[in-house]
């Protein structure tokens, strides 16, 4: 049975408890003041009043009386007397998976869905929220219900684990057909944001909160002078608390825009003070440590109107990974707006069709890199305004840009004071209790998975995003974390099949992934959802209706691991096959982005590719005006080789971090103190500097450096993959992995890649395979001198193939390899006009430095040292 309150349905099993009824005081106090934010400045100096308020003050006490909600439509007051029956948790033990009647996929041929036989009445859009309909993105409201499962049919070795994955199938259809039953569908049980945390109506403010651990609970904040017995709240028999406020005399709302807001909860931690679980902003005034909830409701004039529709999906994921606040080259945190003006049109430029931003989730602890999470629905105040993120994305929509958010679901701050971490005084309020619910290496809180309104809040935030921001997509952070009980800690996967599907596996976990997949998918296909997977989990991009996990990619994490062993090895240790095997090595018909480094190998304490291969020689050697060395040579052109290889054979998709395209020296350094830990050991800090958390952008586009041709030939390689698709190619075949010769030689479509990674040794009429007859011509040579290279080849060289097979290609013609050089040849009949509707950006030229032999080295012997030892 469902029961409806205020259009706001509850699941479960019946329940004893129901809500009170009571009247409001209409009258509001006239003294109540706004911090109110100018539509095109922000500063957080609006909001460095202090609080009027003492947090050890009295226990709070709820009032008795009845109270009567008028509904969020204005339409008068509503009769809560509805007894509602909802669970608060589906499981939280670790679930049995012998011995349980599975639902089988392959034989569940026929889905029954139960017709709702009336749509539940609409529940009200909120004033603050404008629904803009545009003819190119047409956003159906439906999710398809669950499919038969093909996993066997796609993969039949999974056979063998069909227990396991029958029974983890059968969890998510059982999920989908309760949230159907008891929430009128995932469509609507998706949109929690409409009514919990602050919701507008013509009427006034209805505040709720569910916070079941509270014995008691208050709304305070500067609109009320922080008074805890001015707007007491009322509990239903969930653990939701609830207020209304009417509107003023003069129709203004009771809560004026940019007010600072909280709620008090007596709980049986004490009493405690709390920002909104569902705040949609919240700032940290300066001089001060908590951040304070602030209620954001600009006027319709304020609002930022997107102007601009979603961009097509492209079919090759060319993704350009950023943080904002570290995106200025000034020691600084940088803004939305100078982001949007600066580091958009840059990307464009580059050839990046995507743009994945860190750190958007507001987060107390700059340093973490946006990865604790205080307040899941607010983008991060340090940066700017909700409105001026939604400029920021338009721009980039504007541009051509998909824009994808670095959502953080498998953890959060364990910040009490400004986070979800005993939001109600209670330990398992989110989150699991005890050590199930604590990540040792990570120092944060695990969500609840199993939990329903867990479920409601990560499903709600997922989609919030989505249709507040027009965000296009994510790249879900830690996911193996996840989907495993031991969270992959000191677990090496080794591909067997039983470190996926057993008790390790945290089932809830991977029903959650399943479900938000789902609604992402169904809401809008055009979505892209990418996964941090390092452990390989079978099934991770196959659809959720096959009976997968769901996500379209999942990041290749062992390339960036693979290429710092590597990097750590002599030039003649180097093993041809075990790069093209790692690069290959992902599973069928599940694609993969690919990088050769991310932010994390940024991070201080790592370093990146360029600091090492070049190292210390970086701060004396590129400049163009003095002369070069062996170790700046040798790192330029791998530097360039490791980055075309890494996107020639690493997946579907292509992942760079900012700043990385021109091998930015050193190393990313939060500002951050001394820190003392527990046991008395003091981690010495930076003195709080910026000087390590920028990025020297000036330094890829001075033409006086040698940074210019790295970040030339990475625009090159980009305008490449666009003008030839060669990342998504059906045809690839690897015909070379030359030990002796040190050559690597493959097809993607009809472009022949030749990458010769010996030291020294060039090889002239170097006979390489292909399989289409006719003329070939180079399209990217990374030896080319505007790349800072040495200009060994001849781009008006024309190379006709023969016949005769050869490395088993049908055919063959002859080239010039020269040493630790990587050349594109291309089928000229095969030359595209226009690619994805886009006219081809020309590759600017620019001052190209003059044509020099590199730095001779010496053949090494085998007991010769590392030459950059």
């Amino acid at each position: 049975m469902v029961y409806s309150v205020s259009d706001l349905r509850l699941p479960c099993s019946p329940s004893v408890y129901s809500f009170n009824q009571s009247s409001f005081n209409a009258s509001r106090r006239s003294s109540s003041f706004s911090l109110l934010l100018k539509k095109d400045l922000f500063s957080r100096k609006i909001f460095a009043q202090k609080s009027s308020y003492d947090s050890d003050s009295s226990p709070l006490t709820v009032a008795s009386k009845k109270v009567l909600v008028p509904d969020d439509q204005g339409e008068g007051a509503s009769s809560l007397t509805d007894e509602l029956k909802s669970p608060s948790t589906i499981s939280d033990d670790t679930q049995v998976i012998h011995d349980v009647e599975s639902e089988e996929m392959e034989d569940d041929t026929e889905i029954e869905v139960e017709e709702q036989e009336s749509v539940p009445k609409e529940l009200s859009t909120p004033l603050n929220r404008k629904i803009i309909t545009e003819k190119s993105e047409a956003k159906p409201r439906t999710i398809p219900p669950p499919g038969i499962g093909q996993i066997y049919e796609i993969d039949p070795s999974l056979l063998g684990f069909r227990q396991h994955l029958d029974y983890r199938y059968a969890q998510y259809k059982r999920m989908r057909e309760e949230i159907d039953k008891y929430e009128g569908g995932l469509e609507v049980f998706s949109r929690g944001y409409e009514k919990l945390g602050f919701v507008r109506s013509e009427m006034g403010i209805t505040y709720r909160e569910w916070a079941p651990g509270a014995k008691s609970a208050a709304l305070i904040g500067d609109f009320n002078n922080w008074n805890p017995n001015a707007d007491i709240m009322n509990r239903n028999e969930f653990g939701v608390w609830e207020i209304f406020l009417p509107n003023n005399a003069d129709g203004s709302p009771a809560i004026p825009h940019g007010s600072r807001v909280k709620i008090r909860m007596e709980t049986p931690s004490g009493i405690k003070d709390s920002i909104p679980a569902w705040i949609k902003f919240s700032v940290q005034a300066p001089g001060e440590i908590p951040y304070n909830g602030i209620y954001y409701d600009p006027p319709e004039e304020e609002k930022y109107v997107f102007k601009h529709p979603r961009p097509k999906r492209p079919k090759s994921l060319r993704i350009y990974e950023s943080h904002v606040g570290m995106s200025s080259p000034e020691p600084m945190i940088n803004t939305y707006a100078n982001f949007r003006d600066d580091v958009l049109p840059r990307i464009k430029r580059l050839g990046y069709n995507a743009v994945q931003i860190m750190a958007i989730q507001e987060h107390s602890y700059y340093a973490s890199f946006g990865y604790h999470v205080t307040n899941f629905f607010a983008p991060s105040s340090r940066f700017g305004t909700p409105d001026d993120l939604k400029s920021l994305i338009d721009k980039a929509h504007e541009l051509g840009i998909l824009v994808l958010m670095d959502i953080v679901h498998s953890h959060a701050s364990n910040n009490v004071l400004d986070g979800l971490n005993m939001f109600d005084g209670t330990d398992g309020h989110y989150f699991h209790m005890g050590s199930r619910g604590q990540h040792s290496v990570w120092d944060s809180r695990l969500f609840n998975y199993g939990s329903w309104e867990v479920l409601r809040y990560l499903l709600s935030n997922a989609r919030w995003w989505l249709e507040e921001y027009k965000f296009d997509g994510y790249r879900f952070d830690g996911v193996t974390s996840m989907m495993y009980i031991h969270h992959g800690l000191q677990v090496g996967f080794t591909g067997n099949y039983n470190e996926y599907f057993g008790y390790a596996t945290d089932v809830d976990a991977v029903v959650y992934l399943m479900l938000v997949n789902d609604m992402i998918h169904g809401l809008y296909p055009e979505a892209v959802t990418i996964g941090e997977d390092v452990s390989g989990m079978p099934t991770f991009c196959i659809p959720v209706q096959d009976g997968g996990v769901g996500f379209d990619y999942r990041l290749h994490m062992a390339i960036a691991d693979k290429w710092i062993e590597i990097l750590k090895k002599r030039d003649e240790d180097w093993k041809m096959g075990d790069i093209v095997h790692t690069l290959t090595n992902r599973r069928w018909m599940e694609k993969c982005v690919a990088y050769a480094e991310s932010h994390d190998q940024a991070l201080v304490g790592d370093k990146t590719i360029a600091f090492w291969l070049m190292d210390k020689d970086m701060y004396e050697f590129m400049a163009l005006d003095r002369p070069s060395t062996a170790l700046i040579d040798r790192g330029i052109a791998l530097h360039k080789m490791i980055r075309l290889i890494t996107m020639g054979l690493g997946g579907e998709g292509y992942l760079n971090f900012m700043g990385n395209e021109f091998g930015h020296p050193e190393w990313i350094d939060f500002p951050r103190g001394d820190q003392r830990l527990p046991n008395g050991v003091v981690i010495t800090g930076n003195g709080y500097s910026y000087d390590k958390c920028r990025r020297r952008f000036d330094l890829g586009d001075a033409d006086y450096l040698r940074y210019r041709g790295m970040q030339e030939f990475d625009q090159a390689m980009q305008h490449v993959e666009e003008k030839y698709g060669f990342m998504t190619s059906e045809h690839t075949y690897i015909s070379r992995k030359d030990e002796k010769d040190r050559v690597i030689v493959f097809e993607k479509g009809n472009l022949v890649f030749v990458f010769n990674f010996h030291w020294n040794n060039s090889y002239f009429d170097y006979r390489v395979g292909c399989a289409k007859p006719g003329k070939y011509k180079i399209v990217l040579d990374s030896d080319d001198p505007l790349f800072g290279g040495f200009g060994r080849l001849d781009h008006n060289a024309e190379y006709f193939s023969f016949e005769g097979w050869y490395d088993d290609r049908p055919r063959s013609f002859m080239v010039y390899a020269p040493n630790r050089t990587a050349v594109v040849y291309a089928l000229v009949e095969d030359e595209p006009k226009v690619v994805n509707d886009l006219e081809l950006v020309e590759i600017p030229e620019t001052v190209k430095p003059a044509a020099a032999e590199p730095v001779k080295e010496s053949e090494p012997d085998e007991e010769s040292e590392p030459l950059d030892s």
